[in-house]
């Protein structure tokens, strides 16, 4: 949010609904912002009595930096809290679930999981030299795609990705994500055994994956 004349007319544009001019007029029991504007446009148009800061600049762009605060702080608020369910969920739980991958990386892949919403991502490498993981990835930064061996990771592509809460750092516990098909040799994990209600649906899911995945090498 801010009050029109604080800023330069060309960054009033509203790059989602792609308006050159646009304000917020909806319900007044939604946004202060709202209110705000309501106020405004009946001070405007006579149909209302007015306080000397609402018609100060500088006033409205004070109340507009508070109304934006406000609004980051509601964001991460809310974000915290589906990252606090989220790995209350997934604590002392590994569960094998279809993703799709979104972007590619030189080091790993973003994966989208939509039975959750979660979006995680996929190391392909290890900062361990050691770590017998550490299999050669060939990354083709045009295509884009990440290889190992005959496996092929491409954008869009279908993935059985085994989810479980990293709890190596106790400060700093996330979600993390292992590959479980396609197979690729000392990469990939074995599946997980899943508690009795969830083997069927488990089971179909890995079963599609796989067979998608071989349609793919052929």
């Amino acid at each position: 949010y801010f009050a029109s004349g604080t800023i330069e007319e060309p960054l009033f544009r509203h790059y989602g609904l792609a308006c050159p001019i646009y304000t917020h007029f909806t319900s007044p029991i939604r946004r202060y912002a709202d209110v705000i504007v309501h106020r405004l446009l009946a001070v405007s148009i006579d149909a209302d009595s007015t306080y000397a800061n609402l018609v100060d600049k500088k006033h409205t762009e004070k109340v507009a930096n508070n109304i934006n605060y406000r609004h980051r702080m509601a964001q991460y608020a809310s974000r915290a809290s589906v990252n606090l369910y989220t790995h209350i969920y997934f604590r002392g739980r590994k569960r094998d679930e279809t993703g799709y991958v979104l972007f590619i990386r030189q080091n790993a892949v973003q994966v989208l999981i939509p039975k959750y919403g979660l979006e995680g991502t996929l190391f392909l490498r290890s900062n361990n030299k050691n770590d017998l993981a550490n299999l050669e990835w060939v990354f083709d930064e045009e295509e884009p795609s990440q290889t190992c061996g005959e496996v092929k990771v491409t954008l869009f592509m279908k993935l059985l990705v085994q989810v479980y809460l990293d709890t190596s750092d106790v400060q700093h516990e996330k979600l993390a994500l292992r590959l479980v098909d396609p197979v690729i040799e000392g990469f990939s994990v074995p599946r997980t055994l899943e508690v009795e209600e969830d083997k069927g649906e488990g089971k179909r899911e890995g079963e599609e994956v796989t067979k998608n995945n071989k349609k793919l090498k052929t």
